[in-house]
């Protein structure tokens, strides 16, 4: 059965950051599902790119909870102020918190990990990375290292820098869900530049 992975979607949201990882997931065989913040499932991206979303964050609350089993991963693109809108969703909060309780892969990119992670205490104890000019908000957590590296996997989270980062990044998070090399066979495929797709630490 394929892994299944889960990206929000929220207004102002950077469209490099959440399509390369769908896209390139896609490519590796995942079954990735994209959620828009709101009910409405168009969800304008930065740079003003409506993306159409495959489902609303509030149907994965039906019945009145979130279902952690049913999702191997979730990605949490950066971009301003998608990550703020992020974070000011309880629904993210919820998701994010029992994601991380039931161990499974937690991945964002940009400001994401100081934006939406780190308030959420979601980085204690951890090696991360984050888009310069962040790492303040990521020091505020207890026990984190905070890396240069433009991708770093620590255990279940795999944090990344930017836009420019966003293809190791997607490769950094197939390689955790359909096994070694399957990242770099998709680097491959599409010509990233020949390094690792993570450091992993």
């Amino acid at each position: 059965m394929p892994k299944k992975v889960i990206v929000l979607l929220a207004e102002g949201f950077e469209e490099v950051e959440a399509l390369t990882p769908v896209d390139y997931l896609r490519r590796a065989g995942i079954d990735v599902s994209t959620a828009a913040l709101s009910r409405n499932l168009t969800v304008k991206g930065s740079h003003g790119i409506p993306v159409n979303a495959d489902l609303s964050l509030g149907s994965l609350f039906e019945g009145g909870k979130f279902d952690p089993a049913a999702w191997d991963a979730v990605v949490v693109p950066g971009g301003l102020p998608g990550a703020d809108n992020l974070a000011a969703s309880v629904e993210t909060q919820t998701l994010l918190k029992e994601m991380a309780a039931a161990k499974k892969l937690i991945s964002a990119i940009c400001a994401s990990p100081a934006r939406v992670l780190a308030p959420l205490g979601l980085l204690a104890g951890k090696k991360c990375t984050c888009y310069p000019g962040e790492e303040a908000a990521v020091a505020s957590s207890a026990g984190v290292e905070w890396k240069e590296d433009r991708v770093v996997v620590d255990d279940n989270l795999i944090t990344s820098r930017g836009a420019g980062t966003a293809g190791e990044f997607a490769c950094a998070i197939i390689e955790k869900l359909a096994g070694e090399g399957e990242g770099k066979k998709v680097a491959v495929k599409v010509l990233l530049p020949p390094m690792p797709c993570a450091h992993s630490h």
